[in-house]
C-alpha cells in the first residue's frame, strides 16, 4: 500500500481540499496523455499523480483567494 507523507506534501498548499482537487486534475491529465500516446499504464494514475507531488515535479496553484 501506498502511504505518501502526508505533511509534506501540504507544505505547499493551504488546505487539504487544494491537495485532493490538484492530485485528480494530474491524475486525470496523466491518463489523457497515456490515452493519447495509447500507452499501457502499469501505475495507478492517482499514485502516480501523488509521486509526482511529493517529488515536485508537479506543483499546485491556488487561487489568491484561497492563500
Amino acid at each position: 500500500m501506498f502511504n505518501p507523507d502526508l505533511k509534506k506534501m501540504l507544505n505547499n498548499v493551504s488546505s487539504r481540499y487544494s491537495l485532493v482537487v490538484g492530485t485528480a486534475k494530474r491524475a486525470r491529465e496523466i491518463r489523457d496523455e497515456a490515452i493519447e500516446n495509447k500507452q499501457q499504464l502499469d501505475e495507478k494514475t492517482v499514485s502516480k499523480a501523488i509521486e509526482e507531488i511529493c517529488d515536485g515535479k508537479y506543483v499546485i496553484t491556488e487561487p489568491d483567494e484561497i492563500k
